[in-house]
This record gives C-alpha cells, sequence and structure tokens, in this order.
C-alpha cells in the first residue's frame, strides 16, 4: 500500500472542503471564552451535509483558538499532547512512522451519547502540511494495516478523508482559527438518527478541549512547540 499517495490524496481533500462553502447546513453553535488578559466571546460553529464517501454526513467544526498556529498544530497530532486534552480518546498511539511529516496511529475512543455510542478503535494514517500563509493542515484516513487487524473488543471504525486546517487569524497572528472536517463510519448497528442527534455536541466538546488543553501547555510549560519533534515541519511542501 502506498501510504505516501494516499496521504498526499487526503491533504488534497481535506483542502478541497475547507474551500468548498456550499451546501453546509449549522446544526449548533456555541460559545466559548477567549483571551486570558481581556476574555472574550467566540462562537463555535457545527454544519454538516452528506458526505460523498459513505451514506452519513461530513461535519465541519469552525473556531477561534488563543494559539499561534505552528504550537496549536502540536498539539493537534503529538501523540504526548492528543492524548492530554483530548478526552474522546482512550488511546492515541504512533505504531509506524513513515516520515517525519507522515505516522500511522491507532485511537482508541471513549464511549459517547450517555453510552449508546460505544467505544470504536480506528487505525489512521496521519499526515502534517503547511501551505502558504503558514497555514497548516493535518489530514487523517483510515487504512489497512496489517500489524493491527481489528479484535473482538472494538468495533473498528473508518475515517474517511477529515483532519484540521489551522490558520493564523488575520487580525491577531497570535490566534488561529481552526476548522475541523469529520466524516466518520462508526459501523456496528447504530441508528443514523443516534448518530447525528450526538455528533453536533460531541464535535464541540472535542473543540472547547483543545482550548483548554493549551491553556494547560501554556500553564505548565510555558510552550506547546517541541521543535526536535518534527524537524521538517517548517518547511513548505
Amino acid at each position: 500500500m502506498d501510504y505516501k499517495a494516499i496521504a498526499r490524496q487526503t491533504a488534497q481533500e481535506v483542502l478541497g472542503y475547507s474551500q468548498d462553502t456550499a451546501g453546509w447546513k449549522v446544526v449548533k453553535t456555541s460559545l466559548m471564552i477567549c483571551g486570558f488578559l481581556f476574555p472574550f466571546e467566540k462562537k463555535i460553529t457545527v454544519s454538516s451535509k452528506a458526505s460523498k464517501k459513505f451514506s452519513g454526513n461530513i461535519y465541519r467544526v469552525e473556531g477561534i483558538i488563543p494559539q499561534s498556529t505552528s504550537k496549536l498544530s502540536e498539539l493537534l497530532y503529538l501523540p504526548e499532547h492528543r492524548v492530554t486534552w483530548d478526552k474522546s480518546l482512550k488511546v492515541f498511539n504512533v505504531v509506524h512512522r513513515i516520515d517525519s511529516d507522515t505516522f500511522i496511529c491507532h485511537a482508541i475512543t471513549q464511549s459517547f451519547a450517555m453510552g449508546s455510542i460505544s467505544p470504536r478503535d480506528f487505525i489512521d494514517l496521519v499526515h502534517i502540511k503547511q501551505y502558504e500563509g503558514n497555514r497548516v493542515i493535518i489530514s487523517s484516513n483510515s487504512v489497512d494495516f496489517p500489524e493491527y487487524p481489528p479484535s473482538s473488543n472494538y468495533i473498528r471504525g473508518y475515517n474517511h478523508p477529515c483532519g484540521y486546517v489551522c490558520s493564523p487569524l488575520q487580525e491577531n497572528p497570535a490566534y488561529s482559527r481552526l476548522v475541523m472536517f469529520v466524516q466518520t463510519e462508526l459501523r456496528g448497528k447504530l441508528s443514523p438518527s443516534i448518530i447525528e442527534a450526538a455528533m453536533p455536541s460531541n464535535l464541540v466538546s472535542v473543540f472547547l478541549n483543545a482550548k483548554d488543553g493549551i491553556k494547560v501547555l501554556r500553564n505548565t510549560s510555558g510552550c506547546a512547540c517541541h521543535p526536535k519533534s518534527h524537524s521538517s515541519f517548517l518547511k513548505k511542501k
């Protein structure tokens, strides 16, 4: 399997989602507090439309995070950070590194929707790419990886092309505009109505957890960024 080719294609698809403005329907909004010395409110917006990849929805979640794009990006993809803030996950481990920008991870989710959606596990190909204007896309797509076959302990879910798009806020580059794209096929015997009812609130929670994760890392280490952990991260491709 040509993982690098899949990673490049997935990044292009996520970039395309970020440029697609047609057909999105707002399904949930929520307010969050941004800023430290001078707090202010910003809105999180969740939109959805029918996925072209499977018989479910693709979700778009957008809001402002009070952190620079480079530091926010590392919070989102580095495993040592991801497990500290993402309360939707039980496990997030790199199981195979392809190059400094691309790796395969094994993730196990928590149950959600008051336990009506049980934990799933995923094998995802993750790729990090920086574009002009310091925009960073962290894309992921589920793949087959023989070393981690499905087990009887969890239903194996499937992530169609999804990811994070991080861009400096034009009026304040110390802050970032974060847009998440999620099109997850949970599989199992779930009613579509249960998934559609639960996903928007769950995605808002993930967004708020990322914001809180930035705050915790700033307070504990003063910086969310570890340059040596990803030597080519700042190279434009």
